[in-house]
């Protein structure tokens, strides 16, 4: 009887195999060895799809932005809802994948899902009525938010002991041990508040440009 083939290596097998890697442990996870192994393959036939460790992060991190939505920016929504519901999509996927982030922060470079985000986002908010400058500003400021929710938890920040709040030195902080049971609950309430205070300056500014122009 013959033996089942092996499956045939691809970039595509790589970087879902890389991605799982990263989830589960982190950057400092991944190596060409520790990939072959994972793939049941030998370390030289990976440099048939890249180059380098660094090449099949990058490849990850793109393989992350392709899982944002941008349809909002062509189905008609207004550039505020566009806006809101593109950050909502975009953190999701990097709430899924958190460990790909600071290779993400860097900026699309030349990954190809990156930068259709940015063309998505830059060419809508350009089409709205922002200017150029300003359009450009918005894809930086709302990359940094983003981001930055990304990056960490707040309230699962704080330990489940109340003994560590002791009030004598943090009068407010009597309630801090409870946070981290709420923390999905606690960051979501923050990064939608912050979101709709960030789009309501937004949409100040859009006004006054709008008059100006």
């Amino acid at each position: 009887m013959a033996r089942p083939r092996k499956p045939l290596l691809s970039t595509d097998r790589i970087v879902e195999t890389a991605r799982a890697l990263v989830d589960a442990e982190g950057l400092a996870a991944v190596s060409t060895r520790r990939l072959a192994a994972e793939l049941g393959v030998s370390g030289p036939s990976l440099y048939n799809h890249f180059r380098t460790k660094d090449e099949i992060l990058e490849a990850v991190a793109d393989s992350v932005s392709g899982q944002v939505d941008l349809s909002m920016f062509e189905d008609g929504r207004d550039w505020r809802t566009a806006l809101h519901d593109w950050a909502v999509s975009y953190r999701a996927a990097l709430r899924d994948h958190p460990n790909i982030v600071p290779v993400l922060a860097s900026g699309p470079g030349r990954r190809p899902a990156g930068l259709r985000l940015a063309d998505a986002v830059y060419g809508a908010m350009v089409a709205a009525g922002w200017p150029p400058a300003h359009a450009t500003s918005i894809g930086a400021l709302m990359r940094y938010f983003v981001m930055g929710s990304a990056l960490g938890s707040f309230a699962g920040g704080f330990v489940d002991d109340a003994s560590a709040y002791d009030p004598a030195d943090y009068p407010h902080l009597q309630q801090a041990h409870l946070l981290a049971e709420q923390q999905e609950k606690i960051d979501e309430r923050a990064f939608e508040t912050g979101l709709t205070a960030l789009l309501d300056g937004l949409a100040r500014q859009y006004e006054q440009v709008r008059r100006s122009a």
